[in-house]
């Protein structure tokens, strides 16, 4: 008995386009690569079910923002919906003399303190520090209708 054991080529499904053979082109896609490193993704705290993670302090928000504004990071209409009253005015008046740019080094909130005149009214003053030079800022933070707080006077110290 000679029994052979093939197997028939089985034709090419004919609704879909023959592949390229082409050596010109790349074989494929690259592979892709993770926007951020697997260790700073496995480093991140996980918080409990049912745990509120703190939000952070309005005056903490609003001395980032003003110096993001003040040292030329941010342009001054990015504050536009945080101002209430003179503030914008004030805060574009500050703005074109750039008194908390500094060169060489990023300035950064290093201490914040507040005082509270009344309920709904923050004043908060910020230390700013860029290399080996402390500055100044001072704002005031009033919490609207809406209950969003809004920055209603900024002031730089003497330059």
């Amino acid at each position: 008995m000679n029994k052979v054991m093939s197997r028939t080529p089985q034709p090419r499904p004919r609704h879909r386009p023959p592949t390229r053979r082409d050596s010109r082109r790349p074989g494929g896609a690259p592979p892709r690569t993770p926007s951020r490193p697997a260790a700073t993704r496995a480093e991140r705290p996980r918080t409990a079910p049912g745990t509120a993670v703190p939000q952070p302090r309005p005056t903490d928000l609003f001395a980032d923002r003003l110096l993001a504004v003040l040292s030329g990071r941010r342009p001054v209409h990015w504050m536009l919906r945080h101002t209430a009253g003179r503030a914008y005015d004030d805060l574009v008046r500050l703005a074109e003399r750039g008194p908390l740019r500094a060169f060489g080094t990023r300035p950064a909130v290093h201490d914040i303190g507040y005082y509270v005149p009344s309920e709904g009214a923050l004043e908060v003053f910020a230390r700013i520090s860029a290399g080996d030079r402390l500055r100044a800022m001072a704002f005031r933070l009033e919490l609207g209708q809406d209950l969003r707080w809004r920055c209603t006077a900024v002031e730089t110290g003497p330059t």
